[in-house]
């Protein structure tokens, strides 16, 4: 995997060799930092040429898991698999029952007004979250690579002969397909394939493709998001990198004024949010003295942390502050993925 660079400025530069990189960090040229789980470096000089060629990311989305590569004409930088940001739906639907649920009893609530958002135009909350999550692995890729175009395989709402018209203008999927397409265009270079399209392109440089779509290797998702990379920068047509890099939305969990059922007495126990005690924050990357890397995931009455790994699974509940460090805030959890070959 090459290591993306940065330069004094803030630039975006051209991905180096792993060598390289330990090179210009071990005579003091370069700064060595991670982004989410990816190694970079921020050079401490400017450097004479700083060329940029031309790389795009392919994106290829799904239901259940979605592929990114960066790809220049030389060679294959990155493969994100991602899952799904599809809950958000059912949290908006579950707060509103119990809303709902508080103004049938005494408890506090605020008084139920007329819909603020009637005849506008608007995104639901589970469509934008879901093409939402897309931007967000965009811009962070663009932060680390010198991005200039993309190429997503469009997709469309599956439609009867009588609601072709309804589903063109009122299916989830259209409308934040279209608002998708409007944010790209306004930072990269926009072009889309049709999935047919994706598939000849897939035949013509026999590429294989998983049936298996939610397991996680290249075959499964990324060979589509590197054909789409591979069409708008062109190259051989070989795949030289097959390593994938595995990330997921981090669950949060908000602030709740109760729980689906009331405590007895009224004494309501901490629930939901984000912020924990000292200033800490979910979700922050901390260094254990015993776990080594993990993420602060939630407090409790005593003032001890809980603590989970990067793949989401609980590691203790009892954790002191003085026995982690903290590093940084995670915008997703990551994971590394399964390397084959095509």
């Amino acid at each position: 995997m090459f290591v993306p660079v940065t330069s004094k400025s803030g630039e975006k530069l051209m991905p180096t060799h792993p060598n390289k990189a330990g090179m210009l960090i071990k005579k003091g040229l370069a700064t060595p930092y991670w982004s989410n789980g990816i190694f970079c470096i921020r050079l401490n000089y400017e450097p004479e040429n700083d060329y940029t060629q031309e790389i795009a990311v392919g994106v290829d989305p799904g239901s259940k898991k979605e592929g990114f590569t960066v790809k220049s004409e030389a060679h294959t930088y990155l493969n994100v698999q991602a899952d799904a940001h599809s809950k958000v739906g059912q949290k908006v639907e579950k707060r509103r029952e119990l809303r709902r649920g508080r103004r049938s009893r005494k408890s506090p609530n605020r008084k139920n007004r007329t819909n603020r958002l009637a005849n506008k135009e608007r995104i639901p909350a589970g469509t934008r979250a879901r093409w939402d999550w897309k931007l967000r692995i965009l811009d962070w890729l663009s932060k680390l690579y010198p991005i200039t175009r993309v190429c997503v395989e469009d997709i469309k709402a599956r439609s009867i002969e009588r609601a072709k018209k309804w589903n063109q203008s009122f299916s989830p999927l259209e409308v934040g397909k279209q608002w998708f397409y409007t944010e790209i265009q306004k930072r990269w270079q926009l072009l889309t394939l049709h999935g047919w399209e994706t598939k000849e392109i897939r035949d013509a440089l026999g590429l294989k493709k998983s049936s298996k779509k939610l397991s996680e290797t290249f075959e499964a998702h990324c060979v589509d998001s590197w054909c789409l990379a591979y069409h708008t920068v062109g190259g051989e047509g070989v795949v030289d990198n097959t390593d994938i890099f595995c990330i997921s939305p981090i669950p949060i969990r908000r602030r709740a004024l109760h729980r689906e059922q009331p405590k007895k007495g009224g004494v309501r126990s901490r629930y939901g949010g984000t912020v924990l005690a000292n200033g800490l924050v979910k979700n922050t990357l901390v260094k254990h003295v015993k776990y080594g890397l993990t993420r602060l995931a939630g407090i409790n009455a005593k003032g001890l942390f809980a603590l989970y790994n990067l793949d989401g699974k609980r590691l203790t509940t009892s954790a002191k502050r003085n026995s982690f460090r903290v590093l940084t805030r995670l915008n997703f959890n990551y994971r590394s993925g399964v390397s084959s070959l095509c």
